[in-house]
């Protein structure tokens, strides 16, 4: 036995030595790799750190110190694994707990960080730095918490800043990232949400839902082919992606519905093509830009079937989806024109025209402000009755109608304010004939001028006048007579 004890003692006097050397050399490159780290190489202090790490496997401070180096190198998930590595070979490492648990914290397992916080505590109750972690993570579990219940309402804007809480906790998240894209897309911040999953995407190309989020913009903005390559390209990475598969779907139905409705209203069939329109805006109430467009595009409908009211609650809800849509503004002002609601009119136009400095968006503001303010004056044309292209005999035969069911002498037995508004209507008439029988006096009225406050001014006419001149004397069938029991200025209306 005792020979055999030599032997082993002399096989093992070696291997003993050969242990000792490697031991002081991973403490070399140890000591290298601490320097390094002072001067914030973390590159060069990794690469010192492997070295010790080779040299010697088995100790758990070698892969604690290149756990915290990849950790200032923002490569988390590795660091996550040597943290893991180190407390397998020292359950009594706290470092080695504390880093695993930051790990596991930054990508967002705020409950696997709070484990490893809980364990330094009950190693070390007193260890500050584990007490305030332990209350990070907690707190990352309360704004996941809150984010799930928002989204579920929809509110969108809790969800975005409950996730921007969490993320400054959890920096390399990718699940609170994705969510806040999520949100942002469905916010109509299509930018920072394609930001947001780019950045993903960089990282790893075949990251499902970042691919998915990428689509939920294009789709959103309208781009609907390119859209669906991506929810295609998610579906790829991740075939049980639900979100990507139903996206994916309908958009398609989307863009076949908008296509077909844009078929039939081509062809003229205006009722078919305002169902299509409908059914295409039932498909997806979350996809505002397109949805914008069929609400302007079955206001058109509307128009063309002289529905401009239901045209201008069409483009209505095109405008609230998205106000900077001229088209909608353009066709909802020209209902408003056609029904002559001029100042709704001029209001879009002014609108349109502050946004696009066109010369046509200029004419069309000229000419709806023209339009208020003769609507603003008194209406000849409808003191008459008579339409605005109403020919010379139109207009007469239209004076002469109405001057005579209005002639004060008809109503001398009304009440007083009978005979008031009555002679108001008169003298309207008169006041109608006078410019609208008068070519020169016809254009400038038509051009929008104001003739009271012209140098010919309407101050000089008499009504009685026009009335005696239009119809003549006695031979014309009447007769006008002074009335000395009426005052000054009546005029007796007699019948022949």
């Amino acid at each position: 036995m005792a020979a055999v004890d030599i032997d082993m003692q002399t096989e093992l006097e070696p291997q003993i030595i050969i242990d000792a050397d490697m031991e002081r050399e991973a403490e070399g490159f140890k000591d290298q790799g601490n320097a390094f780290y002072v001067k914030k190489d973390y590159s060069e202090a990794f690469n010192y750190y492997t070295k010790a790490i080779d040299a010697c496997p088995k100790n758990a401070s070698y892969y604690g110190n290149r756990a915290a180096t990849l950790m200032m190198l923002c490569r988390f998930r590795e660091a996550l694994v040597d943290s893991q590595r180190a407390v397998r070979l020292d359950d009594c490492f706290m470092k080695g707990h504390l880093r695993e648990g930051k790990c596991h914290l930054s990508l967002g397992n705020a409950m696997a960080a709070s484990r490893c916080f809980q364990k330094v505590l009950e190693l070390e109750p007193s260890n500050s730095q584990a007490q305030q972690e332990h209350k990070n993570a907690t707190a990352v579990l309360e704004y996941e918490r809150m984010a799930e219940l928002d989204f579920e309402k929809r509110d969108f804007r809790k969800v975005v800043y409950s996730m921007d809480k969490a993320l400054g906790l959890a920096s390399t998240c990718h699940r609170f990232k994705i969510l806040k894209a999520e949100c942002l897309a469905l916010l109509g911040r299509y930018l920072e949400a394609q930001s947001v999953a780019s950045d993903i995407l960089r990282m790893d190309s075949t990251n499902g839902d970042a691919l998915y989020v990428r689509g939920l913009c294009l789709y959103y903005e309208d781009c609907i082919d390119k859209a669906v390559q991506f929810f295609v390209q998610a579906l790829r990475m991740a075939p049980d992606h639900e979100k990507s598969r139903l996206a994916c779907r309908n958009a398609k139905a989307l863009k076949a519905k908008k296509e077909e409705g844009n078929k039939v209203f081509k062809n003229s069939n205006f009722e078919a093509a305002y169902r299509l329109y409908s059914e295409a805006l039932a498909i997806d109430p979350n996809n505002i830009k397109t949805n914008a467009k069929l609400y302007c595009n079955r206001g058109t409908v509307g128009a063309k079937l002289n529905k401009p009211d239901q045209a201008i609650e069409d483009c209505t809800s095109a405008i609230k989806l998205d106000d900077t849509y001229i088209k909608a503004y353009l066709r909802r002002a020209q209902c408003y024109m056609d029904i002559e609601q001029y100042e709704e009119a001029v209001r879009d136009y002014e609108k349109v025209y502050q946004t696009e400095k066109t010369k046509e968006h200029k004419h069309l503001l000229k000419t709806a402000q023209l339009e208020l303010k003769k609507s603003k004056r008194k209406d000849y044309y409808k003191v008459l009755g008579v339409g605005k292209n109403a020919t010379e005999d139109e207009i007469k035969k239209a004076y002469r109608k109405r001057a005579l069911m209005h002639h004060p002498d008809r109503h001398s037995a009304a009440t007083p304010e009978v005979q008031k508004e009555e002679e108001k209507k008169f003298k309207e008439m008169g006041e109608a004939f006078t410019v609208l029988s008068d070519p020169k006096k016809k254009t400038r009225y038509d051009c929008g001028h104001d003739l009271e406050e012209d140098s010919n001014n309407m101050g000089d006419f008499n009504a009685n006048n026009i009335f005696k001149t239009f119809f003549g004397g006695p031979a014309g069938g009447f007769s006008f007579e002074s009335n000395h029991n009426q005052a000054p200025g009546n005029v007796f209306f007699q019948f022949g």
